[in-house]
């Protein structure tokens, strides 16, 4: 215990700080709870519904566990990109985590959509107009920190952009703009324009932070003992596949289910073509291109999702 003592004297000092000063404060301090800590009844007072149909509560805390979910994924990613020793182990055990992540994200879609009455569903969502889902900045920023900006940007526009493009031009031309704005007009749709309002300098700042620091040029600005291990490899790949093709998938197939359940195919809540925008058959989106063959990017979003595993996993040695 003395030694202990010492020890925490030492850090305090080390810091600047007065020992004495910390100690008193301990003979005050209350005894930690868990629900203090994890602040359990500011967490269950989040949520506020619009309507009084009672699936609408299920679906607010659905997208609020995703949030939550994100955050751990943007801070998984932030601890390789900041990473100043980074070896490739430590780059794989994080990268699992983060597909484990969006494993628990993709099979949670199961809530949607089998845990909501597709008519109560149909109901509620006119009242969230002109929101959406397409709207988590979180999200956004996950695939700003996952590979280069000329993987997101909209496939029709690829050729025109490079690294010296601004990065404003660059926004402008990301693949999920397609969503919600006219390409011939210029004009943006209410979702897209709310939705810069409030993110788009927290973007900007985020894609500069990210340019040579995303997890693909992390990757290729390894020495090449760490780039070529094979755990590595598969890891980057099963992330890829986990993200693009099978979470996508799975919302697209949840989505489905309610906007196709009448008579005609409904528009999502921000009036997207949300098929177009969601399938990732249409825009490729690929983080980490150059980790699969010409025949896998041809195929991107076709392939059957039972085959998933099979997909992400090279075997043998790399070259």
């Amino acid at each position: 215990m003395d030694q202990l003592i010492q020890d925490i004297i030492a850090k305090l000092e080390a810091e600047g700080q007065n020992p004495k000063t910390h100690f008193e404060g301990m003979l005050f301090s209350k005894p930690m709870n868990y629900w203090d800590y994890i602040q359990t009844e500011a967490l269950l007072n989040l949520q506020t519904q619009r309507t009084n149909l009672p699936d609408e509560l299920i679906f607010i805390m659905y997208h609020q566990i995703n949030e939550l979910l994100f955050k751990m994924i943007l801070w998984e990613i932030e601890q390789v990109a900041f990473n100043k020793n980074l070896k490739a182990n430590f780059f794989s055990s994080r990268l699992d985590r983060i597909s484990r992540y969006f494993d628990l994200l993709s099979g949670s879609f199961k809530i949607m959509g089998d845990g909501m009455e597709v008519a109560q569903y149909m109901k509620f969502r006119n009242t969230l107009a002109p929101a959406s889902g397409f709207q988590s900045a979180q999200y956004r920023m996950i695939e700003f920190g996952s590979t280069e900006l000329i993987n997101l940007i909209d496939f029709r526009f690829r050729s025109s952009i490079n690294r010296n493009t601004p990065f404003k031009h660059a926004f402008e031309h990301l693949y999920w703009q397609a969503a919600g704005k006219n390409h011939e007009t210029g004009e943006k749709s209410t979702l897209i324009n709310l939705f810069e309002e409030k993110y788009m300098d927290t973007f900007i700042r985020f894609m500069k932070d990210y340019n040579t620091k995303n997890l693909w040029t992390t990757y290729k600005n390894l020495p090449d003992t760490e780039k070529n291990n094979l755990n590595l490899v598969n890891s980057m790949r099963h992330y890829d596949h986990t993200v693009n093709v099978l979470w996508v998938m799975e919302h697209f197939n949840a989505a489905a289910k309610y906007l196709e359940s009448g008579k005609k195919s409904a528009e999502a809540t921000g009036g997207s073509d949300w098929k177009k925008y969601m399938h990732p058959k249409y825009q490729k989106r690929v983080f980490f291109p150059e980790l699969w063959t010409e025949e896998e990017l041809k195929t991107w979003g076709e392939q059957n999702l039972e085959n998933h595993k099979i997909l992400t996993k090279l075997e043998g040695i790399l070259i």
